[in-house]
């Protein structure tokens, strides 16, 4: 049994001196604090791909590389035979897009951050880039800034931080088709496009988050990977701020950079000595708008909390991603749950923000439970998350080991609970009888629990996952 050790999240501002062009001194600089304990972010997936709205946001490759019948067969039954990927871009004219009305449900969520994808696979810039003449959002389709508009209607009515996803590669460009093509020897597309466009990114935009994707083709060498994040660390106009994931190039995912994702969905089962990112999607199926969604395709908000609440147990933050359509707005189901999940947090946030994993993360007698701890305050104080209202007067636990001081309460819910120390192990709890009214929120009830014999968190070593590694990194179901 050791100690826990709070890991380098819990640094506000970076290490004196500068950070030099190498994963050794680059993976030494401490994580900013505001990531660690804002746990919630939103992503968002929008781009032509939003216009087909068939399949997923793989929609070109699956069409024109991988000659999927389905794809094949939308485009024959729907467009004349000469249409190209291309003619999509007029049509994404985001007419309906209010980015504040965007931003008014953000805050709402009680998430902490957001997430846009200001360049997907297809090479597309959601900003007027001086790097992708003619496939921007300025020259073609919206006639828009969609990346400014949004990071000004963030900072200006909420207090999420605004974070930008960018691909490295394009399916399609024939500058990285012709790198690739001499097995990565040249860096024309690195030098020309793909640097520039994170460069411009951040001197215009000034992100707080840069998540990197599309770069598993190659190592972080061909993408000069280790030479931006020194100058975004050391002289960028967010450089004690940002943070930054780990998919930097085909050798990163798991090892470099900032927190982990590893893989999309990304869910260890145990704990991670990193700290790391689940980013998932409520359509089941596709994480750009799908125009033929079913209800039973999206998470409920159910599902969403168990997500969330798994997820910060185990020490990760979450990344709930949403796609806007091609007209400009999110679908009212995708903004209930955000408005659900956000009365959800107005209640229990202090079992979800600024947590740490416990000695524990589910219980050993009754399923469905999930422990977080806090450390804030005079004592640390554990939760238990129930996904499920215990059926009976009763609740047994089998890890919190109470005392004659020990206090334990529902969140949101006024008074003291009574229980009982089991003989070995745990504690038995008499859950009272709420009326339906009187009910602090609808799902997922959390309980304090204060002075615990062990309330300080201690986690021995086969805790920990021992297989932490990349999948397949591909957004395509």
């Amino acid at each position: 049994m050791f100690e826990l050790v709070i890991l380098s999240v819990l640094f506000s501002t970076a290490a004196s001196g500068r950070y030099d062009p190498n994963w050794k001194s680059l993976d030494s600089r401490p994580l900013p604090t505001w990531y660690d304990e804002g746990k919630i972010g939103i992503f968002l997936h929008w781009g032509v791909f939003s216009v087909p709205a068939f399949g997923s946001e793989w929609f070109w490759w699956n069409w024109q590389e991988a000659k999927s019948p389905a794809y094949v067969s939308y485009m024959q039954q729907n467009y004349r035979p000469d249409f190209t990927y291309a003619d999509f871009a007029p049509m994404f004219r985001a007419e309906f897009y209010n980015p504040f009305k965007w931003a008014d449900i953000f805050q709402a969520s009680g998430a902490s951050y957001v997430v846009l994808v200001t360049k997907h696979h297809e090479g597309f810039t959601n900003w007027p880039s001086n790097h992708s003449w003619n496939w921007n959002a300025m020259d073609i389709g919206p006639k828009k800034d969609l990346v400014g508009d949004l990071a000004n209607s963030i900072r200006i009515k909420t207090n999420l931080k605004f974070g930008v996803y960018h691909s490295m590669f394009e399916w399609f460009h024939p500058l990285y088709l012709q790198d690739k093509a001499k097995n990565f020897q040249t860096q024309d597309f690195v030098r020309t496009k793909a640097l520039p466009e994170l460069y411009e990114l951040v001197n215009t935009y000034s992100p707080e988050i840069i998540w990197s994707d599309g770069a598993w083709e190659a190592p972080d060498t061909y993408w000069n990977s280790t030479e931006f994040l020194a100058w975004l660390y050391n002289d960028s106009p967010v450089k004690d701020t940002v943070v930054v994931n780990d998919r930097w190039g085909g050798n990163t995912p798991c090892q470099h950079g900032g927190f982990w994702n590893c893989d999309d969905g990304y869910t260890p089962g145990k704990l991670v000595g990193h700290k790391w990112e689940k980013c998932m999607t409520l359509d089941k199926y596709s994480w750009g708008f799908r125009a033929n969604a079913k209800l039973q395709d999206i998470l409920t908000i159910e599902e969403l909390l168990s997500e969330i609440i798994s997820t910060v147990s185990l020490g990760g933050n979450i990344l709930i991603n949403v796609g806007p359509t091609s007209f400009g707005e999110i679908l009212p189901v995708y903004e209930e749950r955000f408005r659900q999940l956000g009365s959800w947090l107005k209640v229990n946030g202090e079992a979800i923000y600024k947590t740490n994993f416990w000695t524990y993360q589910n219980d050993s007698i009754t399923p469905n439970v999930w422990y977080t701890s806090r450390t804030d305050g005079a004592q640390p104080v554990v939760y238990a998350i129930l996904l499920a209202w215990p059926k009976t007067s009763s609740l047994v636990l089998g890890h919190p080991a109470v005392t004659s001081d020990t206090q334990i309460s529902i969140v949101g819910y006024p008074g003291q609970l009574t229980f009982t120390a089991l003989s070995m192990s745990g504690v038995k709890i008499t859950i009272p009888t709420i009326p339906a009214n009187q009910m602090p929120c609808e799902w997922a009830w959390v309980l304090r629990m204060e002075n615990l014999k062990n309330r300080h968190t201690k986690i021995r070593s086969d805790a920990f996952s021992k297989n932490v590694r990349p999948i397949e990194m591909r957004k395509d179901f």
